[in-house]
């Protein structure tokens, strides 16, 4: 009898044991589900100008975000390297556009033709010329895309002339007085140039320095939003929006 009462008082001390462990595992599930997961605490960050794509994507994706992003160093350098020395070339050395083409067109004709005339007295074969031709698909989807672009840029022009967003127009006055403040320093190619280079260097330290630039962007996004509010309840709300439309009556 005393071995049996032990028994079973050893049994119940077990079954004790696995309540209190199968209450701590439930109460520790418990406690995971209530903290926030990783994806929830990561899709809570700031990302300038709201984006919640990656910065490869935000640009299009392909090709030119390769470019942009330097996936491809040899291609990205020689892209840069083009631009730099056709800069050069229309903007220190004051070449022409018309003049460079044509000389660049005398050149390779020259060397063309006097290879082919004396490939049969060195008996070597002439030179393989390729068949140039623009494809149609890819002139046809560029085309579209502009258009595309152009007119969607016309439709927020007319929002934006029909006075509908306060906001909006005083923006893009501010860009279109900032890009003619810095059209007065320099010419289209330079400026193009410019444009040019910081979509060279500017996306790919970003994507290197987000979660520094990110915090940073907030902030100043936070205090902007700030100014702003002051600024249109001092002046922009005083200003006088015009008769408003009587209602109609019932």
């Amino acid at each position: 009898m005393a071995e049996h009462e032990e028994k079973k008082h050893e049994e119940s001390l077990m079954e004790r044991i696995a309540e209190k462990i199968q209450g701590h595992d439930s109460s520790s599930s418990d406690s995971d589900n209530d903290k926030p997961s990783e994806s929830s605490i990561k899709a809570k960050v700031f990302r300038l100008f709201g984006r919640e794509k990656p910065v490869h994507h935000v640009l299009g994706g392909g090709k030119p975000a390769d470019i942009f992003l330097w996936r491809n160093k040899k291609i990205s350098a020689g892209a840069l390297g083009v631009a730099t020395v056709i800069w050069i070339l229309f903007e220190m050395l004051e070449y022409h556009l018309l003049t460079l083409v044509c000389h660049l067109l005398i050149l390779a004709l020259a060397v063309l033709f006097l290879w082919s005339n004396a490939a049969t007295f060195i008996n070597k074969s002439p030179p393989r010329i390729p068949e140039v031709q623009i494809p149609k698909d890819p002139v046809m989807e560029f085309a579209q895309a502009l258009r595309f672009e152009i007119n969607r840029a016309f439709a927020v022009l007319r929002d934006i002339a029909s006075g509908r967003e306060l906001k909006k127009f005083l923006s893009v006055i501010a860009g279109l007085w900032v890009l003619s403040i810095v059209g007065s320093w320099c010419n289209f190619l330079t400026l193009f140039y410019i444009v040019f280079v910081l979509l060279h260097t500017v996306p790919v330290l970003y994507e290197k320095y987000e979660d520094k630039v990110d915090p940073f962007a907030e902030k100043a996004m936070h205090e902007i939003k700030k100014q702003y509010a002051v600024f249109d309840a001092k002046v922009l709300s005083k200003i006088p929006r015009g008769p408003l439309k009587e209602k109609k009556k019932d």
